[in-house]
């Protein structure tokens, strides 16, 4: 335990004091009048701490650059009393969006634990994706067992971030990405299709504003975002058949203007995301074309009231980004970017794809002076992989809010420094889905773990990956670090204890089916009475152990709702292993000719791949497990 040090902050306000403790909790520092004097100072543009061997200084201009201007100072503090650190602001925002609208919704005290992160950080913006995961009194089945949000717990969020100088501000979807909404069917005649509202409908818009009022009430800012991506299919469904075909991009101007107008009456500032005017003006439907131009009879009847987000993920080309900003320009009062951390793809944060897009994006954007920025974490197909695994991702975008460039060494310090953790334990997770066969950086992105987690013993629809991956040495490898990891960081324990076990399975599992086939093939029914009575009992228990403490991982930070997906998900490969014994001890037994299953042909799961052993991105557990429906 180190030594806790005494410091004292001269002409800091009460409030500021107030946060500075709470996030010196489990620090080795505490606030005391006896303290190390450290004055404190505000400034208009001027970032910059200091230390002589008599006192300090820290200089700020907003209340959340004081906490990183704080955490630098301690940081160098611990090591030099003489020191000078400045620092200049990128951006007039950098934020993290936090999708919870796939089944981990966080609990409170997740969300206030990834602000501490946040404001040691220097970030000033956290953005909740909450699709239907907010409460609304007037309409009981809005988030039903989806672990929605109430007022309270909102509010609780929002007074915490506002100690910390964070601002919490709330996506929501207003005419795409309503499924869950829409699957209870308690607003009849709302939808367009399954997954869109119906434009010009009264009863669509009494439920826009329901949500608006109910999901800014409890928060402090007054920005909002609307959503509207996505929804190609808009005017297309009842619509067409109620009025008959409309000009799309017509019909989405009208609905955005009456949605404005409802934030509006609530005093809100509205942004959207901007993808659907660009699919709209392309020739072949695309957001990222870069010969697509709006037309200027399109320009001319966009609301200027709201300001459109240019989202991208999944490009390395700084010149591609800059290009799509500049057709931006002018698109609403603020420029407005969000990137990528790559949560959404496999069961763990892919560290090689966010750090390559991420680094291109931010370059463009302080290049063309863009003024807010946020990464978002998305959660696709049940969020599998724990937001927490993403820091390493909000510390670049962080580094890059105070800094033209950004270096490795750095990027590790401040990551230290800001959560405590090892750096280089957080890379090792990206690891997991880089067996010898995947190229480094993995950029594709693999999804290789995920693949070799779901993929069935018997059908091996990714049979064809795996040879020459050398799961066993990879993992076996991996284990070790993450076993490791967690016993050096107790406070990380519930990342890398379930890292080590998913590990223990996929050293077994990795290459299994293809060896029971090849075992198969070859008429070798002793290998294969082995693995049925051997090695799958074993693989059984793995497997267990694994569903255990990703359970324990999954409640520690999140609400119980949507668990029983990836708890049916592990349900259902312990009844495959189940299986898979009994037809491996049928056709040793002579019960059964042949297994038919392993009788199929291997072919490439993406007939279009760089050869035949190279993991793709698949990241649909229902595609990974079988062929049928």
């Amino acid at each position: 335990m180190a030594r806790i040090q005494r410091i004292h902050l001269n002409h800091a306000p009460a409030d500021v004091v107030i946060a500075a403790k709470e996030l010196l909790r489990d620090r080795p520092f505490e606030i005391a009048d006896d303290g190390f004097p450290i004055q404190v100072e505000v400034a208009q543009g001027h970032l910059s701490v200091s230390c002589t061997e008599e006192s300090g200084r820290i200089v700020y201009e907003r209340k959340h650059q004081f906490f990183r201007m704080l955490g630098l100072f301690l940081e160098a503090f611990a090591g030099s009393s003489n020191f000078t650190i400045t620092e200049e602001s990128q951006f007039a925002s950098m934020g993290i969006m936090f999708d919870f609208s796939r089944n981990a919704v966080f609990k409170v005290d997740s969300i206030q634990r990834m602000l501490r992160y946040m404001a040691w950080m220097g970030l000033d913006r956290m953005l909740l994706y909450l699709e239907d995961t907010y409460e609304i009194p007037e309409r009981p089945y809005f988030g039903y067992m989806r672990g929605r949000y109430s007022f309270d717990e909102l509010k609780a969020c929002d007074d915490y971030a506002d100690m910390l100088g964070i601002e919490i501000v709330p996506v929501i979807q207003t005419l795409g990405h309503v499924r869950q909404v829409l699957k209870w069917n308690e607003d009849p005649g709302i939808a367009d299709n399954g997954d869109i509202l119906l434009v010009g409908h009264p009863q669509t818009y009494e439920l826009i504003r329901l949500m608006i009022q109910s999901v800014s009430a409890p928060l402090r800012s007054k920005r909002i975002h609307l959503g509207m991506d996505e929804a190609e299919y808009v005017g297309l469904g009842h619509y067409l058949k109620k009025h008959g075909y409309r000009n799309r991009f017509e019909l989405m101007t009208e609905h955005l203007k009456a949605v404005i107008d409802i934030a509006a009456s609530f005093n809100l500032e509205p942004m959207i995301w901007s993808d659907m005017y660009f699919k709209f003006a392309s020739k072949n439907g695309g957001y990222y074309e870069r010969d697509t131009v709006l037309p200027e009879e399109v320009l001319s009847v966009m609301p200027k009231d709201v300001d459109l987000v240019y989202w991208d993920y999944y490009h390395d080309d700084e010149e591609h980004y800059r290009s799509m900003l500049r057709k931006h320009r002018g698109l609403g009062s603020r420029s407005m970017f969000a990137g990528g951390l790559w949560t959404f793809a496999g069961l763990h944060f892919n560290y090689d794809k966010t750090y390559a897009t991420s680094e291109a994006a931010l370059s463009a954007c302080k290049a063309e002076q863009v003024e807010e920025v946020f990464a978002a974490m998305w959660g696709d197909d049940g969020t599998e992989t724990n937001y927490f695994a993403a820091l390493p991702g909000m510390q670049l975008y962080a580094e890059h809010a105070y800094a033209g460039t950004v270096g490795e060494r750095k990027l590790a310090d401040r990551f230290k420094a800001c959560t405590g953790a090892s750096w280089q334990s957080f890379m090792d997770l990206s690891e997991i889905d880089i067996v010898s066969n995947v190229k480094r950086p993995n950029l594709i992105p693999a999804t290789t773990s995920k693949i070799l987690l779901w993929q069935d013993l018997l059908i091996g629809l990714f049979d064809g990956c795996v040879e020459g991956a050398e799961t066993p040495l990879h993992y076996g490898r991996l284990l070790a670090k993450m076993e490791d990891s967690a016993v050096r960081y107790s406070e990380w324990r519930f990342l890398f204890e379930t890292a080590a076990q998913l590990c223990h399975v996929l050293e077994l599992k990795g290459e299994l089916g293809f060896r029971i086939r090849q075992s198969y093939l070859r008429g070798d029914r002793e290998q294969l009475a082995v693995i049925a009575g051997i090695v799958l009992p074993d693989l059984q228990q793995r497997v267990e152990a694994l569903r255990v403490s990703h359970a324990r991982q999954w409640f520690s930070t999140s609400k119980p709702f949507g668990w029983e997906v990836i708890d049916v998900r592990y349900g259902g490969l312990a009844a495959r292993i189940r299986t898979a014994v009994s037809r491996l001890n049928d056709y040793v037994a002579d019960t059964i000719d042949c297994i038919e299953e392993l009788e199929a042909e291997r072919l490439p799961f993406d007939p279009h791949a760089e050869g035949a052993f190279q993991f793709g991105c698949m990241n649909s557990y229902a595609r990974i497990l079988s062929a049928s429906m």
